[in-house]
């Protein structure tokens, strides 16, 4: 393929707008993933619910974008980049602003649960996008900001908490409505982009790839019809791709559950601590989101210049070691559990909370990136909803500092799973890891077909 323009310096401007429009998405993901947490302490307040209501409430988006991820990732395969890209947006704009006005908590829980499943698209949608748009160099920073904009929104739905608690009991509407009205701006800029020509050569369509690099780079490419075997879904479990495939699920599964484990349950673990003021809550809180969006920044300035493979090691050894000196201590004070909070987000998110929308989009062939990447995310979601159902039932069981010994063994996990399988894929093409994986894949699907026929 001949992609080689996407490299020049002068599509910098261009290459940016994709990336900020993308990021916008993440962005939304995070406000509206955390926000809820945010709103949970004014929901309690206003609605007699039970612990398990409350648990649903919690992780009904986490739920839907499970079935969003694995669903429209494969669609974004299928159909185009650039038509997900929108209509997941609409998702956005209509579910968050149902969530606002429900009446019930079925009625929280079911728009919630709709809204997931568009927040579930954009993590394979965006991403994707982002990589076949960016240049070789700075594709790493291109894809981790997309992780970086993720804790923006957290860190958002923070400050949106605090400025309109003094509007009152029902000021939890106002921070879900919010969400709606973010996600209505991005909306009107996205339909602006094109599709990706990328996406397009790889479905046969040269000649409308041919004229989106013209309009774009200013310059005539001619693209040669794409004569490699198409790569099926079912080929992501095959003998060349499933170690990959088992890398990307395996060390984002690990990241979801200790993140999300700790993130949607801040508020509630920092609260005794606090002599009741819901301030001190939200400040507490919002620290530990600002560390973790540190830590994305920081990991988004260094993925270029160290590599991703030392990147992800470093990120669970902080994680892990934070995670023990937490369970370690059976009684802790709010400043202690907020800076080792803080420290485990910051290094969680510095490697597995960025690179999460690098590798699964690095590591696979166009014509199944996107469902390579929802897989991923889909996995990303079981480990989300395990953290959030099981931490407060461990809590129940066995107190806070032991439920954390459940966090550190999953995070020793990831470590584990990223020392022995991540890969280095810092200044590769697209296309030279592509024909790598197709060469391997012809090989050894060759090599079976031989070995049947004697």
């Amino acid at each position: 393929m001949s992609f080689e323009h996407l490299d020049s310096p002068k599509l910098k401007r261009f290459q940016r707008k994709v990336t900020l429009l993308s990021a916008a998405g993440t962005f939304l993901d995070g406000f509206d993933l955390t926000v809820i947490a945010v709103a949970m302490p004014l929901i309690l307040s206003q609605w007699d619910i039970t612990p398990g209501i409350q648990a649903l409430i919690t992780s009904s988006a986490v739920i839907g974008s499970l079935i969003g991820a694995l669903w429209l990732g494969n669609l974004t395969d299928k159909f185009g980049r650039k038509a997900m890209y929108v209509v997941d947006l609409m998702a956005f704009v209509v579910f968050a602003a149902l969530t606002a006005f429900a009446q019930a908590p079925w009625e929280l829980i079911l728009f919630r649960f709709l809204l997931g499943i568009g927040i579930g698209a954009d993590y394979p949608i965006s991403a994707t996008l982002v990589s076949e748009f960016s240049s070789t160099k700075s594709r790493g920073k291109h894809s981790t900001s997309l992780g970086a904009m993720w804790f923006v929104g957290a860190v958002t739905a923070y400050l949106i908490g605090i400025l309109l608690v003094p509007v009152g009991p029902s000021a939890w509407r106002y921070m879900l409505l919010v969400g709606a009205v973010f996600a209505l701006i991005v909306f009107f800029f996205r339909v602006t982009l094109p599709e990706s020509p990328r996406w397009l050569a790889s479905r046969g369509r040269e000649k409308e790839a041919e004229e989106i690099m013209l309009k774009i780079t200013g310059q005539k490419v001619i693209i040669p019809a794409d004569s490699t075997p198409k790569t099926k879904v079912s080929h992501l479990f095959s003998k060349t791709l499933f170690k990959r495939t088992f890398f990307v699920c395996g060390f984002w599964f690990c990241y979801a559950v200790a993140y999300y484990g700790i993130s949607m349950y801040t508020p509630t673990i920092l609260k005794p601590f606090t002599n009741g003021s819901q301030m001190m809550v939200y400040m507490g809180s919002g620290t530990v989101s600002l560390l973790g969006l540190l830590g994305a920044i920081v990991g988004m300035n260094l993925v270029e210049r160290i590599g991703r493979r030392p990147l992800i090691i470093t990120s669970f050894i902080g994680l892990s070691i934070a995670l023990i000196i937490l369970a370690l201590n059976p009684s802790p004070t709010f400043a202690f559990l907020v800076i080792l909070f803080s420290l485990a987000v910051l290094f969680a998110n510095m490697g597995g909370g960025i690179l999460n929308f690098v590798y699964p989009t690095e590591l696979f062939p166009t014509s199944i990136r996107a469902s390579a990447s929802g897989l991923a995310t889909g996995f990303s979601r079981i480990g989300s909803i395990m953290g959030i159902l099981v931490f407060p039932n461990l809590i129940a069981a066995w107190g806070s500092s032991k439920a954390l010994w459940f966090f550190a063994v999953i995070s020793l996990l990831g470590l584990t799973v990223s020392a022995l399988l991540a890969p280095e894929t810092k200044g590769k093409k697209l296309e030279e890891l592509n024909n790598d994986l197709t060469s391997n894949f012809n090989s050894s699907t060759n090599g079976e077909n031989h070995g049947k026929m004697a």
